[in-house]
C-alpha cells in the first residue's frame, strides 16, 4: 500500500447528547471503561497508515492530553485544532497546515464502521476524488442520518428516492480534496459530499459490517453492549524472535528478518478464526546499544506492511527495552515490563476487550512461559510449525 494517512473528525459539540457529555468532547465518552476514540484508533491502527491526524474543536485540550504526539502500533498521532468552529467540512482546512499530507481515509469520531479500509482504497477510480463506504438502511438507524437515499451504479454514487443506501461516514480521499474545501464553516454531509456526487466525482462501495453511531441518547444506552459484543475476541500473544522469525541474535535489520516456515499461514488461520494478534517481545538490544529504537520501529513498520499484503494484521506490539545492564540510564531498571514480568500482557488485557479463556501464548524461552503463567494464559513452546500448532490449540480451547 502506498503511503496513506488516517484522519479522524473529532471536533463536534455533540449538541444532541450534551446532557451525557459533562463537558467532554463526544469521542471522549467512555464505554466499557474505554474512550470511544480509543475504539476507533485500535480498530484502524492495525492497518499500515503513515500518520493519524485527529481534527479537534470543542474542548480540544482533553483529546490533546490523551493522544497528541503519541504513537499507536508505530503510527504517529497528531492532533490539530481549529481556531473557530468550522463544521465537519471546514474542519478539513486544518489539514492544509500539514506538510507532506498523503491521500487519506477519513472517519467520524462519533461512529465506528468495522470495514477493511484497504477495500475502500482499492476501489477508488482514477478520475474520482474519493470513495465513500455505504451501508443499507434499516430500522436500527437513527432517522437523522444525513445522505440516506443513495445508490451506486458503475462505481459512482448517485441520489435516489428508491434506493436505501446511507452514508457510512468513512471515506477515502485524494489529498487534493482539501483544495475543494472553502475556508469557512461548511458541512461535509450537506455541502461537500452532495457536490461531489452531483459532479460524479465520488465512488461508492457497499458494506454489511457492524456500524454504530453514538450521536443519540438512544444509541448511547445500547453502545456499551454493542461495543462489547462486537469487539470482544480471544487473542494470541506471540514472542517475536524465535517464534515469528529466525533468531540470529539482536535481529533488527530488515534484510536479516527471515519469517519462519508456515508463520504467514498460521497468522492467516488464527486471524480468520477471529483472534486478535499481539506481539510481546523483550528488546534488550535497545538498552545495550546494539541497535536504536528507530531501528526497531522501522523493522516493525516493514513487518506490518508485509503482513498486510497477505491480509494479516498485527493489532498491537508491546516491547520491553529495559535491562539491568543497560548502557542507557532510563532503561537500566528491573522492570516487570520485561519478561518474565507480565506487564506487557496485563496492559493489553486492560486496554482491549479480550476473551481470556480462549486466549493463549506461544514463546521459545522459559521467560515467555513464566510471563504467560503469571497472566493465567495457556502457553506452549514454539514447535517450528506454527500453523499445525495453532490448529491444535484452537481445537483444544474452542
Amino acid at each position: 500500500m502506498k503511503k496513506i494517512d488516517l484522519v479522524i473528525l473529532a471536533g463536534g459539540k455533540g449538541s444532541r447528547i450534551k446532557n451525557f457529555l459533562v463537558g467532554k468532547p463526544k469521542p471522549m465518552l467512555k464505554f466499557n471503561n474505554k474512550y470511544f476514540l480509543s475504539y476507533i484508533i485500535q480498530f484502524f491502527g492495525k492497518y499500515n497508515f503513515n500518520n493519524i491526524y485527529i481534527l479537534t474543536g470543542y474542548r480540544y485540550q482533553i483529546i490533546f492530553q490523551k493522544f497528541h504526539n503519541k504513537k499507536f502500533n508505530f503510527i504517529p498521532i497528531k492532533c490539530l485544532n481549529e481556531k473557530r468552529p468550522m463544521g465537519t467540512g471546514g474542519a478539513l482546512n486544518s489539514l492544509k497546515r500539514v506538510k507532506n499530507l498523503n491521500d487519506f481515509v477519513l472517519v467520524n469520531g462519533d461512529t465506528i464502521f468495522k470495514i477493511n479500509p484497504l477495500t475502500l482504497i482499492k476501489s477508488k477510480k482514477n478520475k474520482s476524488l474519493g470513495t465513500v463506504a455505504l451501508i443499507k438502511k434499516n430500522k436500527s438507524f437513527a432517522n437523522n442520518i444525513k445522505l440516506n437515499n443513495l445508490g451506486v451504479k458503475k462505481n459512482l454514487v448517485f441520489f435516489s428516492k428508491i434506493r436505501k443506501l446511507i452514508n457510512g461516514g468513512i471515506y477515502f480521499f485524494n489529498k487534493t480534496i482539501i483544495n475543494h474545501i472553502p475556508n469557512n464553516f461548511c458541512s461535509l454531509e450537506d455541502e461537500i459530499i452532495p457536490r461531489l456526487i452531483t459532479e460524479k466525482k465520488l465512488n461508492g462501495i457497499v458494506f454489511k459490517n457492524f456500524f454504530l453511531d453514538i450521536g443519540s441518547s438512544k444509541s448511547l444506552k445500547i453502545s456499551p453492549h454493542l461495543l462489547k459484543n462486537n469487539f470482544t475476541k480471544p487473542a494470541v500473544f506471540l514472542d517475536r524472535d524465535g517464534v515469528i522469525n529466525h533468531d540470529y541474535g539482536y535481529v533488527y535489520k530488515i534484510n536479516r528478518f527471515k519469517i519462519k516456515n508456515n508463520v504467514l499461514k498460521a497468522l492467516k488461520f488464527i486471524s480468520n478464526k477471529g483472534y486478535y494478534i499481539f506481539i510481546v517481545t523483550n528488546q534488550a538490544g535497545i538498552a545495550k546499544k546494539k541497535f536504536k529504537l528507530s531501528d526497531f520501529e522501522k523493522l516493525h513498520i516493514y513487518l506490518k506492511s508485509k503482513l498486510s499484503n497477505y491480509n494479516v494484521f498485527l493489532d498491537d506490539v508491546k516491547f520491553s527495552p529495559f535491562h539491568p545492564s543497560s548502557k542507557i540510564k532510563k532503561y537500566k531498571i528491573n522492570s516487570q515490563y520485561r519478561k518474565p514480568g507480565n506487564l506487557m500482557i496485563k496492559e493489553i488485557f486492560k486496554n482491549w476487550d479480550i476473551d481470556h479463556n480462549k486466549s493463549f501464548m506461544i514463546g521459545d524461552k522459559k521467560t515467555d512461559k513464566l510471563a504467560a503463567l503469571k497472566s493465567n494464559l495457556y502457553f506452549e513452546y514454539d514447535n517450528d510449525d506454527l500453523l499445525k500448532q495453532f490448529r491444535k490449540i484452537y481445537r483444544k480451547l474452542n
